[in-house]
């Protein structure tokens, strides 16, 4: 059974803890990947296949650095798009790292939302994804170890871990605290996707659990 973001939010008005499961067919994705597959660890063909649809009716997300946008589709017929939007005062990158305030380039899934975040309200990705820790591991950021564990932590909790040296806590979010102005003038956040306090609204009203989201 998936779990939508309407029992999500209700599980954290009750307190409950919550581990997004794999039976949610969008997470499912990430969690086949295999340790030990052979992969293209070229993100610009990763980004080309994720930048489309996978099936006419689909809800997918799309965030443009280079336009400074996001996007929300049905299939391909657009839905909502806001901009400008903010990214990490690092900029962003293929490959990101603990602390270094850059936004990551890839494909994600939503796997939680935060309707009490002090930027408003935040949708929560899937970073890093195991395509990420197989490219730590390629690149030497990720030791064999580091990796055997990100996969083990992965399996048992149906989500990646996010207090590595790659970082985590990513996500979608509003400006809440922040200052307004700032938003519109330069990036700000550490790491995440900012988008005004409206459209964190109208797009939280749009995703659920499991909405892939890309960014490019």
């Amino acid at each position: 059974m998936s779990l939508t973001r309407r029992s999500f939010c209700r599980l954290i008005a009750l307190g409950s803890i919550l581990v997004v499961g794999s039976a949610d067919a969008g997470l499912m994705k990430n969690l086949l990947f295999e340790p030990s597959a052979e992969v293209d660890l070229s993100m610009g063909k990763l980004l080309t296949q994720a930048s489309s649809p996978r099936y006419a009716s689909e809800i997918w997300v799309l965030i443009d650095k280079q336009e400074m946008r996001l996007r929300v589709f049905q299939g391909n017929t657009l839905l909502e798009s806001f901009s400008p939007i903010a990214v990490g005062r690092g900029g962003s990158s293929a490959q990101r790292f603990e602390g270094g305030r850059i936004t990551p380039l890839g494909e994600f899934h939503i796997t939680r939302f935060n309707p009490e975040s002090r930027f408003n309200f935040f949708i929560g990705l899937d970073y890093p994804t195991p395509f990420h820790a197989r490219q730590a591991l390629e690149t030497g950021v990720y030791s064999q170890q580091d990796y055997d564990d990100y996969f083990a932590y992965y399996r048992l909790n149906g989500t990646p871990p996010q207090q590595t040296v790659l970082g985590g806590y990513i996500g979608i979010h509003g400006i809440g605290e922040a200052d307004a102005e700032v938003h519109r003038r330069m990036d700000w956040t550490d790491g995440c996707v900012a988008v005004e306090d409206h459209e964190i609204a109208r797009l939280s009203s749009i995703v659920d659990i499991g909405t892939r989201v890309v960014i490019r």
